[in-house]
């Protein structure tokens, strides 16, 4: 970006608004499925009947996974963590995870820490009060006048919300807004003899990601979203509280509740700009897991093809909740997006709620 356009941006002299640029991080530790359904059976065996050891096996064994990271120097620390020890883990790595991925999504938009004039933060994996956007502010060195707001509730949609507040916040305010999505997933850890949990160890993972969005030119033009909700079927997907820690829920069910959702989100979506299905060659679908994607693809009518880089991304991450999509759209822009080219990302996560946002290619 030249020091004109720049110039422009911040001060918010043009209508609409960019991701002019965003970064994804993940914690260094990685373990393959192997490994960790290995930990897990070694560590819980006296306290798992067979029919859940059995279940370890074929879940950890899927090939749609290949391996996850997690936010951990040692996966054992993971095992019987104290809910005082989740929080902590949660608040340290949350923060480290967020402050890389802001900084690294900053320097490609070629703009300064001292330029941002908002900051959207969303998870669900953790609460801590103040919330990480306090720490960034900190941590990053913002202005002690920027705008912050911190997101809770949302589950694994909650990075297309967060879109949306940071869109408003740019464009009533100008400036430089940034997005940031992180979970760390592995602070929730649980286990028992319950289908949710166990499908939750196989699935989950930890990461982060960050946007920056400015009223210039360049990256994605932001052109319209939209978002589902079905509350009466929260309890489909959700966290539940048990003995003062969070446990989650995931109802056999999702793969069918979620299509439908997904499918009404993006039928508004593309109504709205007068679109079909088939004028979008790019989408960052949300992993979810392989039957949720699956059950998606058929009910929206988008070919294999066009779910490469959803599967790519759950193969060597999993899902990382909230920030999975835009590891997705950055797996989509490493295969190339042409100038102009329409991309939709759709998350669906607690509330039962489904999200989805159009981007044009700049």
């Amino acid at each position: 970006m030249n020091e004109t356009s720049k110039k422009e941006a911040l001060n918010g002299t043009t209508a609409s608004a960019y991701v002019t640029s965003f970064a994804c991080v993940v914690p260094p530790f990685s373990s393959d499925q192997a490994s960790s359904a290995e930990l897990v059976r070694k560590h819980y065996a006296s306290r798992l009947n067979a029919r859940s050891l059995g279940l370890i096996r074929a879940t950890f064994s899927h090939p749609g996974i290949r391996k996850r990271h997690f936010a951990v120097e040692d996966p054992a620390r993971i095992m019987d963590e104290s809910p005082d020890l989740k929080i902590e883990r949660f608040t340290e790595y949350s923060i480290e995870l967020s402050c890389k991925a802001v900084v690294k999504a900053l320097d490609q938009a070629g703009v300064s820490a001292r330029d941002v004039t908002g900051l959207v933060v969303n998870t669900c994996t953790g609460y801590i009060c103040p919330g990480i956007s306090t720490y960034l502010i900190e941590r990053l060195g913002l202005s002690r006048t920027t705008r912050v707001y911190d997101l809770v509730g949302s589950g694994c949609g909650g990075a297309i919300p967060n879109l949306q507040l940071a869109e408003s916040l740019l464009k009533s305010n100008g400036g430089v807004v940034v997005s940031v999505a992180v979970e760390i997933c592995s602070s929730v850890f649980q286990m028992g003899n319950d289908l949710s949990l166990i499908l939750s160890n196989a699935l989950f993972g930890d990461g982060a990601a960050a946007a920056v969005l400015m009223s210039g030119r360049g990256g994605f033009e932001l052109v319209a979203s939209a978002v589902h909700y079905e509350p009466e079927q929260r309890d489909a997907i959700r966290f539940v509280h048990k003995e003062g820690q969070l446990h989650n829920l995931l109802s056999t069910e999702l793969p069918e509740l979620v299509k439908k959702a997904a499918a009404g989100v993006v039928a508004d979506l593309l109504s709205s700009q007068g679109l079909q299905t088939g004028d979008i060659r790019h989408w960052a679908f949300h992993t979810g897991g392989e039957k949720i994607i699956n059950a998606v693809r058929d009910e929206i009518g988008v070919s294999e093809e066009q779910l490469r880089a959803t599967r790519t991304i759950l193969a060597n991450y999993g899902n990382m909740s909230s920030p999975t999509v835009w590891f997705v759209l950055e797996e989509l822009l490493r295969n190339g997006i042409a100038a102009g080219e329409w991309c939709v990302m759709v998350a669906y996560g607690a509330g039962l709620s489904a999200h989805a946002c159009l981007l044009r290619k700049a």
